[in-house]
């Protein structure tokens, strides 16, 4: 499996920016890849690393700034736990983004997946990386289920560390991941062209559907609410609350929605009544 994955990998993997870059680029990746796809990242990423190529440069910039830049990538909330590491790495740690797993847990925003996606990436490290897409393809071609489960169970932790080979973990890391995404995909896998088709427990097992829970709905929520708020932010300096309150039907809801961006700290008044882009 090893092999193929790997040989695959070499032959077939997307040309992708933050795949030839500075252990910061990878973690400025990982920030804007979580719950975002490929396309949307690219060109910000590229605009964020040329406006800040390294971590001091960010730590400096307005929080307004940092807001702005990460345009439509989701809840900007990621893009202040980004910033506020800048700050920590440029102050502890010489603005060079540190390359132990503790080191990178101790940062603002980074968690278990994060710590070992840069350890992987960006220090061609030994660590356990695993996201939606590698968890898919080792749930179908390991275990015959379709859909791996919600969470990750030290079970499934001891299973796939077991799997990392000794030599370039990190390519590996890349490979599962990128066959995840172009290959066995959540919708529609390309079973026909699988180099895996002939070892792989759930085409074996007749293709068997999982239990999938439906996922909530954008339009009417609280995120979507939110979102229509911080826009307006972004193009104009300033917003009052008459004027931002035209922008959503539901009252209550949009007052939610004001209180939860201000104790995100991604906005917050400016005299009587009015709003903006926290800086």
């Amino acid at each position: 499996m090893q092999a193929v994955l790997t040989r695959w990998f070499k032959q077939n993997k997307r040309e992708l920016p933050w795949r030839d870059t500075s252990p910061w680029g990878v973690m400025v990746s990982e920030f804007m890849l979580q719950q975002t796809p490929v396309n949307r990242v690219l060109p910000i990423w590229k605009q964020w690393m040329s406006t800040w190529p390294d971590p001091l440069s960010l730590a400096q910039a307005p929080k307004s700034d940092v807001i702005r830049a990460w345009g439509r990538l989701g809840y900007p909330r990621r893009a202040l736990r980004l910033h506020e590491s800048a700050k920590v790495i440029s102050e502890k740690f010489d603005n060079r983004v540190p390359s132990t797993y503790e080191e990178l847990l101790s940062l603002p925003g980074v968690g278990d997946y994060t710590a070992s996606a840069i350890l992987a990436f960006a220090f061609g490290q030994r660590s356990l990386v695993l996201d939606i897409n590698i968890r898919r393809l080792f749930s179908r071609s390991i275990d015959g289920v379709e859909t791996p489960s919600s969470s990750i169970s030290q079970v499934e932790r001891a299973l796939r560390t077991n799997l990392i080979p000794a030599k370039s973990p990190h390519l590996w890391a890349a490979a599962t991941m990128e066959f995840g995404a172009l290959v066995c995909t959540a919708k529609n896998p390309n079973c026909a062209d699988c180099p895996l088709q002939n070892e792989c427990a759930w085409r074996a097992a007749g293709y068997p559907k999982s239990e999938v829970k439906p996922k909530p709905t954008f339009n009417g929520s609280d995120r979507q609410c939110r979102g229509a708020i911080l826009n307006v932010l972004r193009e104009q300096s300033r917003a009052s609350h008459q004027e931002l309150s035209l922008l959503w039907p539901d009252a209550l809801q949009f007052e939610k929605g004001l209180k939860t961006l201000i104790a995100d700290g991604l906005i917050e008044t400016t005299g009587k009544k009015s709003y903006k882009l926290a800086n």
